[in-house]
């Protein structure tokens, strides 16, 4: 992990078992420090973008789509690429069709950047209150899949991210990290030409540091 990562995460990982090294200034650097202790030690390394990992976290959209197939637009977070990247994949599966935009912090847009051009196109830094979507190296295979299978992607700024957290709080009672707050705050920026449809936004997560979440709420 990458030095400034969630404390409570971090103590998460470890209460676990897990041995957690931390390195570099973000996650593109811990990961290729990671790719660099796995040559060298002959380590076997899965990737953070795989086939399996897409296929698992898939299941989320399958559960989703099969319980309210009549949805018009899904709005999901962008990381690195794997929630998306299965949402399609079981939108598709069921033969719907159902539209799905993909969300990105304005600090990371790697992802928007990408699909704009039809190739990958990496940022100098993903500088972001949402560390799941804290990418400036994108995966060429999510590239392509997000480019045929979503409808658009809307970047979303660090202001309309927590204020998003604020909402879920405040109006649900829910724990929402930023990431996890990204498609509702993109929902909120598009709400008139989203109206009167069926919606559905991914939470992904409350991974957020209480000081973090403080700060959001103030």
């Amino acid at each position: 992990m990458p030095h400034g990562n969630s404390v409570e995460k971090n103590a998460a990982m470890r209460a676990l078992g897990g041995e957690l090294i931390e390195h570099g200034h973000d996650f593109q650097a811990a990961l290729e420090y990671a790719q660099q202790r796995a040559q060298a030690d002959g380590l076997h390394m899965l990737p953070s973008f795989h086939r399996l990992l897409v296929q698992g976290v898939g299941t989320y959209g399958l559960e989703l789509f099969r319980a309210a197939p009549e949805l018009d637009t899904v709005y999901v977070p962008i990381g690195l690429g794997s929630g998306i990247c299965g949402a399609i994949a079981a939108r598709d599966a069921l033969g719907l069709r159902t539209r799905i935009v993909g969300v990105v912090a304005a600090r990371a847009p790697c992802y928007a950047l990408s699909v704009a051009a039809g190739r990958s196109v990496s940022t100098a830094s993903a500088d972001t209150i949402a560390d799941g979507m804290a990418c400036r190296v994108p995966v060429p295979e999510a590239v392509e899949i997000i480019r045929r299978g979503a409808e658009r992607i809307v970047p979303v700024t660090e202001d309309e991210i927590t204020a998003a957290m604020r909402i879920y709080f405040t109006d649900t009672h829910q724990l929402a990290e930023g990431a996890g707050a990204g498609p509702l705050a993109a929902l909120l920026k598009e709400r008139e030409r989203m109206q009167d449809r069926h919606i559905a936004l991914i939470l992904s997560g409350g991974n957020v540091d209480v000081d973090v979440f403080r700060r959001t709420l103030i």
